[in-house]
């Protein structure tokens, strides 16, 4: 009996031991965030502005099979760069720029049941989240912030402003989010009051939002029923045309991601009273379609959300900052 209690009490102490070394182990596991190479952008030392912005990149990743982006693919890192030039540029003026590389849904998970879809994309947002906890906790230093992004990345940041913006700290810090391509719902508002969408042109800690599209078209899989939009020319929400001559201008990138002559007066914006989508009425829908190879139907310019209107979100970033700033001093 003696034999057996000590043979039963070191087999307890081994994994006791076991189970300490592991924990301790896991617990000293290097953050993925904390790696400079997990970053699009991470200027740490280097900080030019009073402010930050923490960008979010749309879906670069089309394989047809379902699956999430490894981050160390190196062609997809390349095009998670060059839409970060496209559309997180509209800040890179007015904000020192935060951007990580995470493990987004290929665009095949689209096409599964909600109930697949989850697994994927629950892998998505695990890894967002902890790049915005990591940049909170180490890299911001209490400086307002901007979030953006577009598209997937949209879902993923208005899922995070479900999730850990109910925090009064950092609803106080944010200057305000803009989360283009994609939906937030008459729901969404209801459920989550954390959740506001822009009015005007310099109100704060607002989602700026909107889905832009042809007059005419349908069919758009990120335009949910009862979305909320604001118009980036006139900065309302009510059904009146903003003509062209508010477009300060429409911003295109060749294949190298450099920039080519501005737009000015591209088109007008009008919100539809109907649909929540924001028409803009001047530019040839087949100029952005491609038969066979456009994921999304004739008309949804969905790509093209920040270009149409890249001045526009360019000004107004800086207008919402300097707002920020203003009311920061006042408090003061």
């Amino acid at each position: 009996m003696i034999s057996i209690i000590s043979n039963s009490m070191k087999e307890s102490t081994f994994f006791l031991l076991m189970f300490l070394l592991l924990s301790n182990l896991y617990a000293q596991k290097p953050d993925t965030y904390s790696f400079d190479e997990n970053w699009i952008s991470n200027p740490k030392g280097r900080l030019t502005h009073e402010v930050d912005v923490f960008y979010i990149y749309p879906t670069v990743y089309f394989s047809e099979t379902p699956t999430n982006m490894e981050l160390t693919d190196e062609s997809l890192r390349e095009k998670a760069y060059g839409v970060y030039l496209e559309q997180a540029s509209v800040f890179f003026k007015s904000a020192n720029m935060f951007a990580p590389y995470y493990p987004q849904m290929s665009i095949a998970c689209l096409m599964l049941a909600e109930e697949e879809e989850e697994k994927y994309y629950s892998i998505a947002y695990n890894e967002v989240k902890k790049a915005l906890q990591y940049y909170l906790e180490h890299l911001n230093n209490g400086r307002p912030f901007i979030l953006a992004g577009h598209s997937q990345g949209s879902i993923l940041g208005i899922d995070l402003m479900k999730e850990l913006f109910v925090d009064k700290e950092l609803q106080e810090q944010l200057i305000a989010a803009y989360l283009i391509g994609y939906s937030i719902t008459k729901d969404d508002l209801e459920k989550f009051p954390q959740l506001k969408i822009a009015q005007e042109e310099t109100d704060l800690g607002v989602i700026i939002t909107y889905n832009t599209q042809s007059p005419g078209a349908t069919g758009s899989p990120v335009l949910l029923a009862t979305a909320a939009c604001i118009n980036p020319l006139s900065w309302t929400t009510d059904f009146i045309i903003a003509t062209e001559s508010l477009n300060l201008g429409a911003v295109f990138f060749d294949e190298n991601h450099k920039v080519l002559p501005d737009q000015n007066n591209y088109t007008s914006a009008q919100i539809d009273k109907k649909s929540g989508a924001l028409i803009a009425a001047t530019p040839n829908p087949d100029d952005f379609y491609t038969e066979g190879k456009s994921f999304f139907p004739k008309g949804i310019y969905h790509a093209n959300d920040y270009q149409f209107f890249y001045r526009n979100l360019e000004e107004n970033a800086k207008k919402r900052i300097d707002s920020y700033l203003a009311k920061k001093k006042t408090k003061k």
